[in-house]
């Protein structure tokens, strides 16, 4: 047998290399290992999906597969995704009442709240968290000793349907509004309807004070598993063949019900506490749909790359910590455009 030349051997070693260079994991890996040198120690995990499978994985700052992490607002999405269970199960309809669910709140301003406003933010009520004097801040909710009747004082600031304003109450109402239609606490009926046929088994919801889940957020998870979630709603609502979510509430959740660019750097649009920006990728034209929390806590569901990108971070109340997973989902695309 002929004996293999050392420079063959050192060429076709190089030429191995240099594929594997090119692959779009090690691009991807690439992306995700420069945030090593990220400065600020709060990045915790990124999570980058393509057709369900992970292509690309990473853990900063101690954190492992296994940690939960509290992806603050972005629970809100997991909400409007439970309310669309409840639709689908004939218990809900977003054309009645806050009242119509819950009686006790029902002769108030946030009684008389259309579900369809209020998935939009744009319930009418005086509740902005951006505003520490504003009736219905979420820091004041938290501190509310009883919150059924702190919701009930609230008053109405704009026409139901009128404006845009974020705020935690309203996605705090609309977990109670789940409970209450579906008869079941909020963190059991999330147990039932969307955890379990994803396989997700850990995770830990922070409760009011008169125990109720927050359906505005605290809910923690670990990043494979938001993963998860983002991929289903790329899915259309199936997981392994499985009916989860219906299609038509996806649809109208993810669908550009208010434009809010002019307000919100990072979105273009807004559904049922979901967001969708348009990115521009190497002169390509991206659709992101997302669920955001404080921090920049992110799931990024990009349909034309059939790719899900899940961000956890702990840079709670940070400015850099929106723009930081921002970029990171840039560099992702990009990567991946290059490899296209």
């Amino acid at each position: 047998m002929r004996r293999l030349s050392l420079s063959f051997l050192s060429t076709l070693l190089l030429s191995c290399t240099v594929l594997a260079q090119d692959t779009p994991h090690s691009s991807l890996d690439q992306v995700l290992q420069a945030q090593d040198h990220d400065s600020h120690g709060d990045l915790r995990a990124v999570v980058v999906l393509r057709d369900g499978a992970i292509v690309a994985e990473r853990y900063y700052n101690g954190e492992t597969a296994d940690t939960l992490h509290d992806i603050r607002s972005a629970g809100k999405s997991i909400t409007a995704l439970l309310a669309g269970a409840a639709v689908a199960r004939g218990q809900l309809a977003t054309t009645k009442t806050v009242g119509d669910y819950w009686p006790e709140v029902a002769g108030s301003p946030a009684g008389k709240v259309v579900l369809d406003d209020l998935l939009t933010m744009r319930s009418g009520l005086a509740a902005f968290d951006e505003d520490e004097h504003s009736p219905g801040n979420e820091d004041k909710l938290d501190e509310a000793s009883d919150p059924a009747a702190f919701v009930r004082g609230v008053p109405a600031a704009t026409a139901p349907g009128s404006t845009y304003r974020y705020n935690s109450l309203g996605s705090y109402i609309a977990g109670r509004v789940v409970e209450n239609a579906s008869g079941a606490d909020l963190e059991g009926y999330a147990a039932k309807v969307l955890f379990a046929p994803l396989g997700i088994t850990r995770w830990r919801w922070g409760r009011d004070v008169a125990k109720h889940p927050k359906g505005q957020g605290n809910l923690s998870l670990r990043a494979r598993d938001t993963a998860k979630i983002g991929q289903m709603v790329l899915d259309e609502g199936m997981v392994d063949g499985r009916r989860v979510i219906d299609t038509a509430w996806l649809q109208a959740a993810l669908a550009p019900r208010v434009a809010i660019g002019a307000v919100d750097r990072y979105a273009d649009s807004y559904g049922y506490f979901w967001y969708a920006k348009t990115q521009d990728i190497g002169g390509r034209k991206l659709v992101v749909h997302f669920a955001s929390g404080n921090g920049g806590n992110k799931i990024y569901v990009i349909p034309a790359r059939r790719m899900v990108v899940s961000v956890a971070s702990s840079a709670y109340g940070k400015g850099y910590g929106q723009h930081r997973s921002e970029d990171i989902l840039k560099a992702i695309l990009k990567a991946d455009a290059r490899q296209m």
